[in-house]
């Protein structure tokens, strides 16, 4: 299968669908001809035209409203949020108006609208533009959350995205989006379902539940533990926050009897606690040789300096630190 980079299955996702599909636009900051902050949209302004790929004026809270009113009427808007920061300033528009719809009309209207944002640390781009907000939105019903970790997953995942009924807030970890991996060739039409975890390892001894940018990361130090101490640890990543695939999750920690949870965002208050009280609230608990442990980023705004950036989130070391500690 050929490789390409996570950017470009993106890129390939919306293409296909908005050739199938003409009620699909694009809106946001600098999308069109410039082709998006991180490239992302390079090319579509000139294949779809101003009409369906539309370069908006710098406000969050505009560009959201307009997609969930075009979503409400009838279109399939996709939204890019220039950096995930800045979803506070299209709050309003999002979660009281967007997420609520379905619920204040009865399920009589829909509003399926994705709204993508680069999200996490690791550019340099210091406390405003290097958050990671995944928890802020997962507490509102209405909303569903997904954050891919591989082009495959970027690609199938947003296909699904884009015809969902429901808004779905795409969260994009932005050192990702240069990664390769295999995707399947334009043409074969597939989709990875919203609500289902990934098990990228097999293994017996633990489960590391995680996802995003830690997923390669905690994929690399499981690999390492193999080869050096024959500790065979099981990668599960869980693509979608909302809905949550708890099955998977479940099964695995019931298998394994040791269970750690790594996520990027802030430890206090992070989705990283969903997933432990998850566990802790099903039969996997009976099942645990140790206690379940979370490790999540610290709890500080991220520093511009790169050498105290790298060490705000979990790292190598701190994830095997943690291993260690359950084994």
């Amino acid at each position: 299968m050929r490789e390409i980079t996570y950017a470009d299955a993106l890129r390939e996702a919306m293409c296909e669908e908005m050739r199938k599909d003409e009620r699909i636009i694009l809106l946001g900051e600098d999308v069109g001809v410039y082709g998006g902050a991180f490239g992302v949209s390079r090319g579509m302004f000139e294949e779809f035209g101003e009409t369906r790929v539309k370069d908006t004026p710098i406000s969050e809270l505009v560009i959201t409203g307009c997609a969930v009113g075009a979503a409400m009427t009838g279109l399939l808007p996709i939204v890019e949020i220039m950096f995930s920061d800045f979803i506070t300033l299209a709050m309003e528009q999002l979660i009281n108006q967007g997420a609520k719809n379905r619920f204040q009309f009865g399920g009589q209207g829909s509003v399926p609208m994705v709204l993508r944002a680069p999200a996490g640390s690791g550019t340099g781009a210091a406390e405003q533009h290097s958050q990671s907000p995944e928890a802020w939105v997962c507490n509102i019903p209405g909303l569903k959350v997904v954050i891919p970790s591989t082009p495959h997953d970027a690609k199938g995942l947003l296909k699904s995205a884009i015809y969902d009924p429901n808004p779905v807030v795409f969260l994009e970890q932005k050192l990702l989006y240069r990664t390769k991996g295999p995707v399947p060739e334009p043409g074969e039409d597939f989709v990875v379902p919203l609500g289902r975890a990934d098990i990228k390892r097999l293994g017996a001894d633990m489960t590391i539940i995680t996802y995003g940018r830690m997923v390669p990361r905690c994929l690399k130090v499981a690999e390492e533990f193999a080869a050096g101490k024959g500790v065979d640890i099981e990668v599960v990543d869980v693509r979608t926050l909302v809905p949550l695939d708890r099955e998977t999750l479940i099964n695995s920690v019931k298998k394994t009897g040791r269970a750690l949870v790594v996520y990027e965002a802030p430890q206090t208050g992070g989705f990283g606690g969903e997933l432990v009280s998850v566990l802790a609230d099903s039969d996997a608990f009976f099942y645990l040789d140790a206690p379940l442990k979370r490790l999540g980023g610290l709890d500080v705004p991220i520093p511009y300096n790169p050498h105290l950036e790298a060490q705000v989130v979990p790292t190598e070391e701190k994830i095997s630190a943690a291993i260690e500690s359950l084994l």
